[in-house]
């Protein structure tokens, strides 16, 4: 099966969620009743992801120059990851200790590679001097998620700007997000918030990747039912639906300077995968069992990366029945066309009564685009709009003093 987050048209995956949802509400109705954003708790928990999540994502950008190695870099962010997770909510609560752990294993995917690039240790893929870098990671607090993701041009000089199309594809990936914020707002409808995102790509001579989807969020669950597509076709299409107060969202934006048809080159280069939870079948081969313990007892629900599994002997021979009998989700690596570049821009958003709370922005490079810039007036004022509710002004009316007697 292919990646969720990158299958806009595949039914059969969207199906699946629809049922998984289905199940999830019936069995935890009156738990899900009270765990909203309603719930301060769940907005900490959330709130404490993503100030990992930040921290970790912060520590990669510093790492991404060049002569640099990929999968060091991953593998120091991970581990940074569990260790500042090993630090908050340890104390049990009535029903055990609170589950906590990575939601996204870091991704360092570089310029015309669109995402889920996460290699294992023999790859010695580099960092050079002007690649394009989109870091991709996440975190969960007993099951609420936060994700985030960042495009940098790696530079000896950091004060250096970026030029050229490079600096092109990152201002209308910046500006398209900018765009998702205001858009994906309650009341609002999941077909029009991306309406003006292929303007806004175009303004920069680019155009939005296809198939890419921001998926509502829920308690351990990434991908949920509810979507916007980036980019609708003829072939591709999801359902109309209404935005609603309390909701979390994935605002996932990934540009390119190209086509915008990512494909998967290599099949041996995903190491990216999610348990599929409503999937079940008794594996026959002992590593292929013992591998599937492993994800069950680390990763139940949440992807992970192959680098992780603990007996990488037992994960090379298991992995080969797991996927053939459905049991995990892959998250293929993508590739644009050699030559291209692509950025990418993430991050979890809350959509509070107040306004929506972003919970992961991270400080741009200088772009020099040249002059290109985002020219319609109604887009250029939806950018300008708070994305909090504007505060009523004054209190309560004071009472006037009645005029002293005479």
């Amino acid at each position: 099966p292919r990646s969720p987050c990158w299958a806009a048209a595949s039914k059969r995956e969207r199906e699946r969620a629809r049922q998984r949802d289905k199940m999830s509400d019936i069995e935890d109705y009156e738990e899900e009743e009270e765990l909203t954003l309603s719930n301060s708790d769940v907005v900490t928990k959330y709130k404490a992801a993503a100030e990992i999540t930040n921290k970790t994502l912060s520590f990669v950008m510093a790492e991404c120059k060049p002569g640099a190695i990929v999968v060091d870099i991953c593998t120091a962010a991970d581990d940074l990851l569990e260790k500042e997770i090993e630090k908050v909510f340890n104390k049990p609560t009535k029903e055990g200790l609170i589950e906590k752990g990575v939601a996204f294993p870091t991704c360092l995917s570089i310029n015309h590679c669109c995402g889920h690039f996460s290699p294992m240790a023999s790859d010695q893929t580099t960092i050079q001097e002007g690649d394009l870098v989109k870091i991709d990671v996440g975190c969960h607090i007993d099951g609420w998620v936060s994700v985030a993701a960042h495009t940098i041009v790696a530079q000896e000089d950091s004060a250096k700007p970026v030029t050229g199309r490079a600096a092109d594809v990152i201002a209308a990936a910046r500006d398209a997000f900018q765009v998702a914020l205001r858009t994906i707002r309650p009341g609002k409808l999941t077909t029009e918030a991306a309406a003006k995102f292929e303007d806004v790509a175009q303004a920069y001579g680019c155009t939005m990747l296809d198939g890419v989807l921001t998926h509502v969020q829920k308690r351990f669950i990434v991908d949920g039912n509810k979507v916007v597509l980036n980019k609708p076709t003829s072939e591709q299409g999801v359902e109309e639906e209404s935005f609603e107060a309390n909701e979390v969202y994935a605002i996932d934006i990934l540009v390119s300077t190209g086509e915008g048809k990512p494909r998967m080159l290599n099949e041996k280069a995903t190491t990216v995968y999610k348990r599929a939870l409503d999937r079940e079948y008794s594996l026959k081969m002992k590593a292929s069992r013992a591998l599937f313990s492993e994800i069950n007892r680390r990763f139940p629900a949440l992807p992970f990366t192959l680098r992780a599994i603990e007996d990488q002997r037992t994960a090379k021979l298991g992995m080969v029945e797991c996927l053939n009998h459905e049991l995990l989700h892959e998250y293929p690596v993508l590739w644009e066309k050699p030559g291209e570049l692509v950025a990418h821009f993430k991050s979890t958003v809350l959509l509070m009564p107040n306004g929506s709370d972003q919970l992961s922005s991270f400080p741009l490079q200088e772009l020099d685009t040249g002059g290109k810039a985002v020219e319609d007036e109604e887009i250029k004022q939806l950018m300008t709009q708070s994305i909090k509710k504007a505060k009523r002004k004054g209190g309560k009316k004071k009472k006037k003093n009645k005029a002293p007697a005479a």
